[in-house]
């Protein structure tokens, strides 16, 4: 079986194995007691948070530990707003940030704090001119990953918090996604991480607050971890991610030369040997082994399980592997195709040869998903004199939406229109992608009876 969802969680690599057994011996007491056992507790405590900071390069005095990523993200967003809580209540965040950073956004809100959503571009990243226009006279934080999570997009972080510093707004970065593979660029104020991420154990998450920050914890008061994450340190886990965060940034050089040539050869072959794919992301500024593509006329779900049975871990953000229906909020602030969705996240020491191999299975695997879902007879498709031709996929999810209207667009004459009407929200997105992929004119939406009317021009 390949793994290729690092991006979710990278396996343990063998310094926190190594670590986590040998401090199961001695670290099982509490750091905070005087006696040999807890002194031997603290020493190793110390230890890893010295070299933890020295990865993230901050002071030791600078770093907590947390219980996981998700805690530090809402511990730190919520400890900076009640800090700054006398210049205002306004947040901003990009409109691709990690749900924890969406929910803390959500909190807030709910709580009559105002929040402004920076989007991004198709490649997903933000421009800085467009954070340095959203800030405020009451703006009390900021937040912007390092790397989306989805696609890989990396973000310019630097010149975000150059704005931000100059308008003396502090910004919490997300970089559970790069953290593995070197600091984070930039005068940052906050910075929260997630140690399942480069190959630590579960459970372990750290956030940074810089010296002159104002941070007021919320939640009961703890003498533990600065006063800043109540509860009994994990001490064996954290021991286990501070050696491993140090042995992957040794090999971090190297490693991501050899991932960025192998996502680079799936970037290139998979558009060659599918028809009907869009690569999404960045293609230079991006994660070393994340690789996104969506596949047109392709049931997300049912191609990650036909992947999986033929020996591919992969994850995706089509709205057809989610309960909710609706397309991953990365896909849809970039406004590109969300259906067939594919993310391939290779972690460190992914052979050329599992590369290969999923190359070699792909392209089967979509034509075999695109013929078992069939391009449906359009039954529902009548013709109009007045209104084109109009598509009726009330109540079919994606991706049938996109194929009725792939069959059906050759039976208008050029400049003729075809009305698909449609209830499931990924059509939105998809119909205007496919559009674009297929140089077709999108005209938009228009009011129907049932669901919504999406407009399509035969341009050639």
């Amino acid at each position: 079986m390949s793994y290729f969802d690092a991006a979710s969680a990278v396996p343990l690599h063998p310094v926190a194995r190594q670590a986590l057994l040998a401090s199961l011996d001695e670290g099982w007491a509490d750091p905070a007691r005087l006696h040999r056992e807890g002194r031997r507790a603290r020493l190793l405590l110390d230890a890893a948070r010295e070299a933890a900071a020295e990865a993230v390069g901050c002071r030791a005095d600078e770093l907590v530990f947390t219980p996981s990523g998700t805690r530090a993200v809402h511990s730190g967003v919520a400890g900076a707003l009640a800090g700054r809580r006398r210049v205002g209540r306004h947040l901003i965040v990009s409109a691709v940030e990690h749900s924890s950073v969406l929910h803390a956004a959500d909190v807030h809100e709910g709580d009559g704090g105002t929040v402004t959503q920076v989007p991004v571009d198709r490649t997903g990243t933000v421009d800085p001119a467009a954070y340095a226009a959203a800030l405020r006279d009451d703006t009390a934080l900021a937040c912007l990953q390092s790397a989306n999570h989805e696609v890989g997009t990396e973000q310019p972080v630097a010149a975000v918090a150059e704005a931000c510093r100059a308008a003396g707004v502090p910004l919490l970065v997300d970089a559970a996604q790069s953290l593995g593979w070197g600091r984070v660029p930039g005068d940052w104020s906050l910075l929260a991480a997630s140690a399942h991420k480069w190959g630590g154990p579960s459970g372990v998450g750290l956030l940074v607050v810089r010296k002159g920050v104002r941070f007021a914890p919320q939640g009961p008061g703890d003498e533990r971890e600065s006063g800043r994450m109540p509860g009994f340190e994990n001490l064996p886990a954290i021991v286990a991610a501070a050696a491993s965060l140090r042995a992957v940034r040794a090999e971090a050089a190297e490693e991501a030369a050899r991932l960025r040539e192998l996502t680079e050869r799936i970037r290139a072959r998979v558009p060659a040997l599918v028809p009907d794919v869009e690569v999404v992301g960045d293609p230079v500024r991006r994660l070393p082994g994340v690789v996104t593509f969506s596949c047109l006329y392709v049931d997300g779900e049912t191609l990650l399980h036909e992947l999986d049975r033929a020996g591919f871990s992969v994850s995706s953000g089509s709205s057809c592997t989610s309960s909710t229906l609706t397309p991953s909020h990365v896909l849809r602030a970039m406004g590109v195709l969300s259906e067939g969705n594919v993310r391939v996240s290779l972690p460190p020491g992914t052979p050329a040869e599992d590369v290969e191999r999923f190359l070699e299975v792909l392209p089967g695997t979509v034509a075999a998903v695109r013929e078992k879902l069939g391009a449906p007879v359009a039954a529902g498709a009548v013709r109009d004199a007045g209104a084109g031709l109009v598509v009726d996929a009330i109540g079919r999810r994606c991706p049938i939406p996109v194929i009725e209207l792939a069959k059906v667009i050759g039976d208008v004459p050029v400049g003729g229109t075809v009305r698909v009407l449609s209830d499931d929200e990924a059509a939105r997105l998809d119909i205007p992608a496919w559009c674009e992929m297929r140089g077709q004119e999108y005209v938009g939406e228009e009011p129907a009876d049932r669901g919504t009317a999406y407009v399509v021009r035969r341009s050639d």
